[in-house]
């Protein structure tokens, strides 16, 4: 059903949000994207994190007939959502280089002759021949390209495999895009809209204003000391932000010395570990995450009350997704970042040192394919496991270098580096048979769960084995939340060891192995992502070094806000009307004295409180308001 009256646009895709998600109403902005989608328009929506963007999609994905292709090059997000959509009764399916071919080839396959609703497909799967042959036959009513500054040159994270996202529109001319970024600048926006070939421009921009968010920064000597000012100041939970994994565990423990809640979450840490710290984190049972910037996918908690960046980011854009996961309950929470005067200029000694020559870049192209034994002539088209820190810890170099060496073989068409491949969780259990039914645990669900584990399930005693998590909970009649939560007190237990389902980094050749001498690395993609790497962190440095311009001014401005107003609550404002506030009140101080006797400048500084300069500022404003005026004796006097 496509829906052409305004009227009944609003209607029916209101009994959807009801029916499918169990909301009585939308966020700002989402139904205008969604209305402007049914319309069969063309449509770049600037949202900002945690805003909702997936429902602008998924919602009219099931108020159209045939499918919705979703492009993300992020893959934990797909496996995500197409989780959550098959909870809510949503057929949906995800395509990536991770996914065995075989069961991409079904798939694809129910895309075109089942009843599959929504198709997620990371951007390098569309050149593939397996799709292009499928895409002829799907029926494709509607085509969302997720983080879609990828496309554009001109942003931070500009990826040429999104550049071949236009050509599906030539098998569904009929069908709209809906593009959706939270990163876009006014120059970054139009040139989305001109590689996706829009029909014309069109972009809704949700409000990058953050009301209830205080921004502060602070240049401090000690920074330790100021952190601990907000902690014990602001309660509630938090996140602190930090550059370095060694710099989340030394600042973490020393929290704990100080008394406080606290733990570290880096990507170096064990799957187990990082989701058994984050659920004590979102639990409530531990206050502070400290973190390096892994710590970002899932984080959906809305009572987090402050995040402090212990050190600047690279850009604008990171910081505002970061910083924007305080407050999103609508409640008072600070955003606060902490400088030293040393801090730009070490900031910009990593930054240029996060660029290697072109020459490093090769070395590490050759080493990469060394590391994973593909042969000259070999590997294209093909996706490999690649742990990059075990890869960085083998040919000892800094993780920085070869991930920006890689994002730029990956604009030149040479290999591409993919987030994520999935690993499906393991079990086995530490003690016997016998220890089990005389394990003594509480309620009904843990033992319906360990009784469908040894139905499902040979051999759980005497080696791993695969299980799966949400088919063991369709078998006990559990949900998967609750499989996976009596899994972990189990292992707390130490009556199983447990490997939940892990995703694991792949590297996707583009081509062939090239010999080292027939590699080439186009100059000016070096020197353009560089450039706007130095653009993006001069942003940064504005925002930081402002001493008079509203904080939430620079950010909206930032990303296109037109019309932006002061927030009134950030540092600066607060600053301003503190000032504001005592230039009144020495006004008023000057007014009374003289309301009873004239006095020389003098006279008038002696008698009241406040700075001398301050109080000469106010008598020179009080004399232009003419309000005062000097006799000819020298002294003030209020004009009647």
């Amino acid at each position: 059903m496509k829906c052409n009256a305004t009227d009944d646009i609003r209607l029916s895709v209101e009994e959807i949000l009801h029916k499918w998600w169990g909301y009585s109403e939308f966020r700002p902005m989402q139904r205008e994207i969604i209305e402007s989608v049914l319309q069969g328009r063309d449509t770049l929506a600037l949202m900002p994190t945690g805003g909702g963007k997936s429902l602008t999609y998924q919602v009219p994905a099931l108020a159209m007939e045939g499918l919705c292709i979703v492009v993300t090059p992020l893959i934990a997000l797909m496996k995500d959502q197409v989780d959550q959509l098959k909870r809510r009764g949503i057929s949906a399916v995800a395509v990536h280089s991770g996914i065995d071919p075989r069961r991409i080839e079904i798939a694809l396959d129910n895309c075109t002759y089942g009843d599959v609703k929504m198709l997620y497909i990371a951007p390098e799967r569309l050149a593939t021949e397996a799709f292009r042959v499928r895409l002829r036959r799907m029926n494709i009513s509607l085509i969302a390209v997720d983080e879609a500054h990828c496309i554009s040159q001109w942003g931070y994270d500009f990826r040429p495999s999104y550049l071949q996202i236009a050509e599906i529109r030539e098998y569904a001319p009929n069908a709209p895009i809906l593009a959706l970024t939270a990163s876009a600048t006014e120059l970054v926006a139009r040139d989305i809209m001109r590689h996706l070939r829009f029909d014309k421009e069109n972009i809704l921009r949700s409000s990058f204003a953050r009301p209830n968010l205080s921004y502060v920064v602070r240049e401090v000597e000690d920074k330790y000391y100021h952190l601990m000012r907000v902690i014990n100041n602001v309660p509630g939970s938090g996140i602190i932000y930090m550059r370095t994994r060694e710099g989340t565990e030394q600042l973490a423990e020393r929290l704990q010395q100080d008394g406080i809640s606290a733990n570290y979450y880096h990507a170096g840490l064990p799957a187990m570990e990082r989701a058994l710290r984050q659920d004590d984190w979102r639990e409530d049972r531990t206050r502070i995450m400290v973190a390096t910037n892994a710590f970002g996918m899932g984080i959906d908690k809305a009572d987090v009350r402050f995040v402090i960046h212990y050190a600047m980011c690279d850009s604008l854009e990171a910081y505002y997704q970061e910083a924007g996961r305080a407050g999103r309950d609508g409640k008072r929470s600070y955003a606060v970042l902490l400088t030293t005067q040393e801090d730009s200029e070490r900031i910009v000694k990593l930054f240029k040192a996060e660029f290697p020559p072109i020459a490093e870049i090769k070395h590490i192209y050759e080493l990469v394919c060394n590391y994973l034994q593909i042969a000259i002539g070999d590997g294209g088209e093909g996706s490999f496991p690649f742990n990059i820190y075990d890869f960085c810890h083998t040919v000892r170099l800094s993780s920085s270098n070869v991930v920006n060496a890689l994002k730029i073989l990956e604009q030149n068409k040479l290999m591409t580096l993919i987030d994520e491949q999935d690993h499906p969780a393991k079990l086995m259990f530490t003690c016997s048979r016998d220890s089990l039914y005389k394990l003594n645990v509480e309620g009904n669900d843990m033992d319906k769960l360990l009784r469908t584990i040894l139905r499902l399930y040979n051999g759980v005693f005497t080696h791993f084995r695969n299980i799966d998590e949400l088919y063991i909970a369709s078998s006990a009649q559990l949900s998967s939340e609750r499989v996976h939560e009596l899994l972990k007190i189990l292992w707390r237990m130490h009556v199983i060891r447990y490997i939940p389902a892990s995703r694991t980094p792949m590297i996707y050749f583009d081509s062939e192995r090239l010999p080292q001498k027939d590699l080439y690395i186009a100059p000016e993609t070096y020197r353009h992502r560089y450039d706007l790497a130095v653009e993006r962190f001069n942003s940064m440095l504005d925002y930081t070094n402002s001493e008079e311009k509203c904080r939430s001014m620079i950010i909206e401005e930032y990303f296109g806000e037109k019309h932006a107003k002061e927030c009134g609550i950030c540092d600066i404002c607060l600053k301003r009307r503190t000032k504001s506030n005592n230039d009144k009140s020495i006004s008023e101080q000057v007014l009374n004295t003289l309301s009873t006797k004239e006095l020389t400048i003098k006279e008038l500084i002696a008698e009241i409180k406040g700075e001398a300069p301050k109080i000469v500022e106010a008598v020179d404003n009080l004399v232009g308001e003419g309000k005062i005026s000097i006799s000819i004796s020298g002294k003030l006097k209020i004009n009647e």
